[in-house]
């Protein structure tokens, strides 16, 4: 394997080598995009298939990295959202409450920690251009993975890794609700989240991390790590890329 020559690339990339899957950042950040969606909502399938949409662009894992989390704030109304989770409405909390925002709403998106309302336009070149904030490699081997993050700044504030499952060509036929009655079509669905404290070390900071389970059976399959301080959503440096396709 070449590694050499892919630490040196500014996107990125992924490999496989004895039983492991290497997935790593270039320097240059990579975006999140993150979407708060419900099937409970008849606001959110238009940005659903937004989403979906972008399966296919050249852009994604390499530049910015699309993440839906389903919110479970709308399942009183009549239909539970089988991929939502309290956890997921919290971290939009937590997005609104960093912002100063009064309340929260879906369709919501929010990009590196800002909330971002150009959705509407469909244009991705309105995504503001990232720092370099360094290189994130999240290592796989069965259920388990090694997070290093070789951070520009040496001065963070307790890191901590978060990595997620995404599950992609999923549908649900809604039987209740704003939605009765329609087929919802999914991707970039986020199916678990999984969180460490990393530790510093020569390289950086690095830390082990347990992939999160689900009982899913999504058709296709993503993964995706990020790092952020400890206690703030914010995204520093993500990395990602297909997970079944090694």
């Amino acid at each position: 394997m070449k590694i050499m020559a892919l630490l040196t690339l500014t996107f990125a990339v992924q490999f496989t080598a004895m039983g492991q899957t290497q997935y790593q950042s270039g320097e240059d950040q990579i975006g999140l995009l993150e979407l708060y969606t419900s099937e409970g909502c008849n606001s959110c399938p238009p940005a659903d298939r937004w989403l979906s949409s972008m399966t296919e662009d050249d852009a994604i894992w390499s530049q910015f990295i699309p993440v839906a989390f389903h919110v479970d704030y709308w399942d009183y109304i009549g239909w539970k959202d089988r991929f939502a989770s309290a956890e997921y409405s919290q971290r939009q909390r937590a997005h609104a409450g960093t912002l100063g925002m009064r309340t929260v709403y879906t369709p919501g998106f929010f990009y590196n920690g800002q909330e971002w309302r150009n959705w509407f336009i469909r244009k991705l070149a309105s995504f503001p251009k990232g720092g370099k904030p360094g290189v994130l490699s999240l290592t796989v081997e069965d259920a388990a993975a090694q997070v290093v993050f070789a951070a520009n700044e040496k001065t963070l504030r307790a890191p901590t890794v978060s990595v997620a499952l995404l599950g992609f060509g999923l549908s649900t036929r809604v039987k209740a609700g704003e939605n009765h009655g329609k087929t919802l079509k999914h991707d970039f669905v986020v199916l678990g989240v999984s969180e460490a404290q990393l530790t510093s070390s020569n390289d950086g900071y690095q830390g082990n991390i347990q992939l999160p389970s689900t009982d899913v059976d999504a058709p296709r399959l993503g993964i995706v790590a990020w790092v952020s301080e400890r206690g703030q959503p914010t995204p520093l440096q993500a990395v990602g890329g297909w997970f079944d396709d090694s």
